[in-house]
């Protein structure tokens, strides 16, 4: 089959986001599209390419040789159309993190940025955790993030740099049926004999697991074992009826069925909150989005830490806290 005379971008972005996850669920949450959609446009390149790009199967997803030769292809390609738009004053949308859907801090500080510069394009992803979102940032797939940027390995952290935005206080999550459910505020000396989940296992969210880890042994809390892997709120819901274990979060997660969400308290855990974004970035948008992040976090009164909040004192300094 000759090569196709034209291919159009928007289906090499949604090759390269499956052969860097090679995971359809992950790539279309990363590239905020339906699976569905995401899936229609994988196949339709692999037609006019006349090539199959990537082997599926209902446990994995594999690229195929084909596929390997394309990627460093469709990298120079975007990249090259990112630069001619560019440099005419048609700059590309800033890819902005947000790590879950349901996560207030992100998506509250994007929605300032979009109001503050209209004509600018802001782009929000989903990478579910810091860790995996630093990585595709130093990569120079992904521009900014949200998170606890204390909590990265050095090694990621020497290629970014982040401004403070959130103490956010945690939370426990609970099926509504545990004893502890019927408590409006939970004192974390109720958790001490619980098996708490805090993200062990996960790949993209040392950091939150660390933070955990760091609170739970000053209280003699039990960290839960890894559990599988789940994407998305359904799979997320399942695992979490199937273990039973209450799970540490923040005060703004978004409500699951048959749970409820209780604020931790005595003292008040809280979990650093910053934007993160890559060294040397620039972009029309990203002085939008800085601006945005310091107007929402000085109105809500983020960055006041309540007086029993309780903090590692590496978070401390990386928040520049001054008590």
């Amino acid at each position: 089959m000759p090569a196709p005379a034209h291919l159009d971008p928007r289906l090499l972005r949604a090759f390269l986001a499956v052969a860097e996850e090679l995971h359809f669920t992950r790539a279309a949450a990363r590239l905020y599209v339906a699976q569905q959609a995401l899936s229609r446009d994988v196949r339709r390149l692999e037609r006019e390419l006349g090539a199959e790009l990537f082997v599926r199967t209902t446990r994995q997803v594999t690229l195929t040789g084909d596929g390997e030769r394309l990627v460093p292809y469709a990298r120079r390609a975007l990249q090259a159309q990112d630069d001619l738009l560019a440099a005419f004053g048609q700059a590309r949308p800033l890819l902005v993190d947000l790590n879950s859907p349901g996560l207030a801090t992100g998506r509250r500080v994007l929605h300032r940025a979009r109001a503050l510069a209209p004509e600018l394009e802001l782009m929000a992803r989903y990478e579910s955790g810091l860790t995996g979102a630093a990585a595709e940032m130093v990569a120079g797939r992904l521009d900014c993030s949200f998170g606890r940027f204390a909590g990265l390995d050095p090694a990621l952290r020497a290629g970014l740099d982040h401004q403070p935005v959130r103490f956010e206080p945690m939370a426990i999550l609970l099926p509504e049926d545990h004893p502890l459910a019927e408590k409006p505020l939970v004192p974390l000396s109720a958790l001490v004999g619980e098996t708490v989940y805090a993200g062990a296992g996960n790949p993209r969210t040392p950091e939150w697991t660390d933070l955990a880890r760091r609170l739970f042994e000053e209280w003699g809390i039990e960290l839960a074992a890894p559990a599988p892997l789940a994407i998305g709120d359904e799979e997320f819901q399942r695992i979490m009826a199937k273990t039973r274990n209450p799970i540490l979060a923040v005060v703004d997660f978004p409500a699951m069925p048959r749970t409820v969400l209780r604020p931790l308290v005595d003292p008040v855990p809280l979990s650093p909150v910053s934007l993160v974004w890559r060294k040397g970035l620039v972009h029309p948008a990203f002085d939008a989005l800085r601006r945005a992040a310091a107007e929402v976090s000085a109105e809500e009164g983020w960055l006041r830490a309540p007086a029993d909040g309780w903090i590692p004192a590496m978070d401390s300094a990386s928040m520049r806290v001054h008590n």
